[in-house]
Order: C-alpha cells, then sequence, then structure tokens
C-alpha cells in the first residue's frame, strides 16, 4: 500500500491545456488592476479613471460633442452619457449647442474643469511613471509600442 502510493505522487501532471496565469487578457486585467489601485490613490481627487480620460481629452482637443468624446476616449454610448452627467453635475464640464448643427451638444471644459485638469496632469503622469517603475526605459518603450500595436 505505502508502495501505491509513493507511486502516485511521482507522477507527474500533465500541464493543462489552458492555464489562466499565462492568458493575456488576465494579465492584462491584473496589470489594470494593479494601475487601478495606484491611480485611485495618487490622483488627487474624487476622479474615476474615465472621468479623468473624459476631463483630459477636452483639455487636450476643446470641445466636442459627447458621441466624438466617447469614441476618443474608447467609451461606448451610456458610459461616456454618464461620465459627462456627472461630470456636468460637479461644474467640471458643460453642453453647449453646436453653432454648425443645432442637433448637436457640444461637450467642453468649464473653469473649474479647466482648473482641475491642469491640477491633476502631474498627479496622472506619475501614476503612469510607477505603473511602469518594474519597466527599465527600454522595456517601457516596447510595451508601450506593443500595446499600441494591440489596440
Amino acid at each position: 500500500m505505502a508502495r501505491s502510493v509513493t507511486a502516485k505522487k511521482s507522477i507527474k501532471l500533465a500541464k493543462p491545456p489552458y492555464v489562466l496565469d499565462e492568458q493575456v487578457g488576465f494579465i492584462l486585467r491584473q496589470v489594470w488592476q494593479r494601475h487601478s489601485s495606484i491611480f485611485a490613490r495618487d490622483i488627487g481627487t474624487n476622479l474615476t479613471p474615465t472621468q479623468w480620460a473624459a476631463l483630459s481629452k477636452l483639455a487636450e482637443t476643446g470641445p466636442c460633442s459627447q458621441n466624438q468624446l466617447g469614441r476618443l476616449t474608447a467609451m461606448d454610448v451610456a458610459t461616456i452619457k454618464g461620465v459627462i452627467d456627472r461630470l456636468t453635475a460637479r461644474g467640471l464640464t458643460e453642453t453647449s449647442q453646436d453653432p454648425e448643427d443645432g442637433r448637436r451638444l457640444l461637450v467642453s471644459l468649464t473653469r473649474a474643469g479647466q482648473q482641475v485638469a491642469e491640477k491633476v496632469a502631474p498627479n496622472a503622469l506619475a501614476i503612469t511613471r510607477e505603473t511602469l517603475a518594474p519597466l527599465d526605459a527600454k522595456e517601457r518603450e516596447t510595451l508601450m509600442a506593443l500595446l499600441n500595436k494591440l489596440r
């Protein structure tokens, strides 16, 4: 009996065909969770990553339609609407009619929104640096190039 227990222990199990820890989606989710934790800790104001994406993109591009802003920030229609509704309720964004197309609303930063974007940008840059800190400069460059290729 002791011999059969020992024999069973020494049998090496075959590697399963799917190992979760080796899957790109799982690894990306873990990296995103780490980045989100750093973001929440260091952003310096009460903004979600999607709210910051909308504010920073508006600071970069200026006023645009909500639909266009959603495309620029990779958010679907429902998500960008909720983000803009919350930012507008906080006085950080506002909407106005597009002078070229009265059916379309333009989203823009308020003065307060512009100030928040300017104040938070250094924190956001530091968050990116910390997220990438385990990599050396060449690895960071390679990672960013590869991630951009996967978009």
